[in-house]
């Protein structure tokens, strides 16, 4: 990033959950909009995308860490905890129960397979970040570092640090819009967690120092923050979910026109390799 240029990497999420998905994604890589993606690989559909990913030179692919939806790649047992009768991730209860050491291992071990089954699959990972924001769980902390320091991965995303303050209402804008949880109301999160998220932050980036963007969010709440904002210098990350129902489709249209002309500060997309 230089002469007041902001650097951002737009980072397309649960590469490999299912065709759609892939497609989507691929169709943003080769419109220029989206610049890397981060593969889930124990997805569906993982073995496909792995296969495209070679047709994009110019993007960046990460390993989207996953203990929350469908099964492991391992079978040791260390992950009961954390799975249904039919062997399936249980959605959010790893921000629920107390993580021991032997469910702390198996959570690596998982990551650890994770991240060799992407390699396998022809994939050398850019960066790390996780299904649901996990990783940003403080228990899950000591576990990601083992994660980095087995691989070498010194990228990694940022808890979200771009507030919602005075958006909210706006041209109505909601919580659903900007890609926050909808429990918020009106009201982005408190001092306290954001206290809590600045030190995380700090944490991650200091103990085996890791390279991270300064500023990371979902691309709407970027997108109409730096339309009323003047952004500082600095690199940021935007995360989106092309043909995921959950998330405000408007999204991926505003992302395939001409947003960056909006803004306050001029815009240069690059990619998690070219992250310094």
């Amino acid at each position: 990033m230089s002469n007041g240029v902001v650097d951002v990497i737009v980072n397309a999420d649960d590469l490999g959950i299912s065709r759609e998905v892939n497609d989507a994604t691929f169709e943003l890589m080769k419109d220029g909009a989206v610049t890397s993606a981060t593969i889930m690989a124990n997805g569906p559909d993982v073995e496909a995308a792995c296969q495209q990913t070679h047709e994009f030179p110019n993007c960046s692919f990460g390993v989207h860490l996953n203990v929350t939806e469908f099964s492991p790649l391992t079978t040791s047992g260390d992950l009961g905890p954390l799975l249904d009768s039919d062997n399936r991730f249980i959605g959010e209860q790893v921000r629920r129960i107390k993580i021991d050491s032997k469910l702390a291992n198996g959570i690596f071990a998982e990551y650890c397979a994770q991240i060799e089954k992407v390699k396998s699959l022809g994939v050398t990972p850019s960066h790390l970040d996780s299904h649901n924001y996990v990783h940003t769980v403080a228990r899950i902390f000591p576990i990601l570092k083992r994660v980095q320091k087995r691989y070498g991965l010194r990228k990694v995303r940022l808890s979200r640090n771009i507030y919602a303050d005075r958006l909210m209402g706006k041209n109505g804008l909601n919580a659903d819009i900007l890609g926050l949880d909808p429990s918020i109301g009106g009201q982005d999160i408190g001092t306290g967690l954001r206290m809590k998220k600045a030190f995380y932050n700090f944490m991650l980036r200091n103990y085996y120092r890791t390279k991270t963007t300064d500023g990371f969010s979902g691309f709407r709440l970027f997108y109409e923050y730096a339309k009323s904002h003047k952004m500082g210098q600095g690199t940021f990350e935007v995360v989106v979910h092309p043909a995921n129902d959950y998330y405000d489709s408007s999204e991926v249209e505003i992302l395939k026109g001409p947003w960056r002309d909006e803004l306050k500060v001029p815009v240069r997309l690059i990619n998690y390799r070219e992250l310094s």
